[in-house]
């Protein structure tokens, strides 16, 4: 049986309880999440905005996201606490090239919501979704100043595969560390059905 975007979305909204104990609803991102959305990156520091590879305070970036979803290639999943957007994770796949055996991840959650297992949620959902869309691999790109997301992500099976001392430069013009983690699917899986 062939895996399928759209079926698998029928599996949303999806529902976690935070460590706090409030609930977190899961689903995609739907055309008519635009404002919330752009309010979400409006939320996170300019100091981490600046790292974000697009304009995201420009409410224009944010419309055309929202007006030309295309779930096979990027997948944001949003994180809903009190019908408020607060997180969102997105798997990106290359539909073809030498690198459409890895998706790449990435996650963001709005400062008030770190540290209670949301952005843990979002990417645990993302790589079942990978795992389903037979990806091989996944990657995860960071600076070296995100000693906190990159121990989340170590936490759910990453390991480090690249560490490039002021490699990459923000907004401005400050050089930092590029770290790439990644996660081989197949390992994983394996690993997954040892002992139960």
């Amino acid at each position: 049986m062939s895996f399928s975007i759209e079926l698998e979305l029928q599996n949303f909204p999806k529902h976690i309880k935070l460590k706090d104990g409030k609930k977190a609803v899961l689903r995609q991102l739907l055309p008519t999440d635009e404002k919330e959305f752009h309010q979400l990156f409006q939320g996170i520091p300019e100091r981490e905005r600046m790292f974000i590879k697009h304009r995201v305070q420009d409410v224009k970036v944010i419309r055309d996201w929202c007006k030309n979803i295309d779930y096979g290639r990027n997948l944001p999943l949003m994180g809903i606490v009190d019908k408020k957007i607060v997180g969102a994770a997105t798997l990106h796949q290359r539909l073809g090239g030498w690198k459409r055996h890895i998706g790449r991840v990435s996650v963001l959650v709005h400062p008030d919501y770190r540290g209670r297992g949301l952005a843990r949620g979002l990417i645990s959902e993302i790589l079942e979704i990978a795992r389903l869309a037979s990806l091989e691999r996944v990657e995860a790109a960071f600076i070296g100043e995100q000693d906190a997301a990159m121990k989340m992500f170590s936490m759910l099976g990453f390991n480090q595969l690249v560490r490039l001392d002021d490699y990459v430069k923000d907004m401005q013009a400050v050089t930092h560390d590029y770290i790439l983690m990644g996660l081989d699917l197949r390992t994983d899986e394996e690993y997954a059905g040892v002992g139960g």
